[in-house]
């Protein structure tokens, strides 16, 4: 199973869009922790302006916002491959 961050913060909709999608495309796959960038300065200026951004931490790899179903599919079935 995949470990996966959803960079957000609170009363984002685009971040509630982002759950969203991913709740439906969840099925065991990946398990999701939701990290609200305002905790850390450190991701308040990485991803301030890109949030809702999909986090791998273990290839570093991310997926940033606008993303459809059919992108998180696909950026679930790379990390899958790695």
């Amino acid at each position: 199973m995949l470990n996966l961050i959803l960079f957000g913060t609170e009363g984002c909709h685009l971040c509630e869009d982002a759950e969203n999608i991913l709740a439906e495309y969840k099925q065991n796959l990946f398990k999701i922790e939701s990290i609200d960038i305002a905790v850390e300065e450190q991701w308040q200026k990485q991803y301030a302006v890109l949030i809702p951004v999909l986090y791998h931490p273990e290839t570093k790899k991310q997926l940033g916002w606008p993303f459809s179903l059919v992108q998180v599919q696909a950026f679930i079935k790379e990390l899958s491959n790695d």
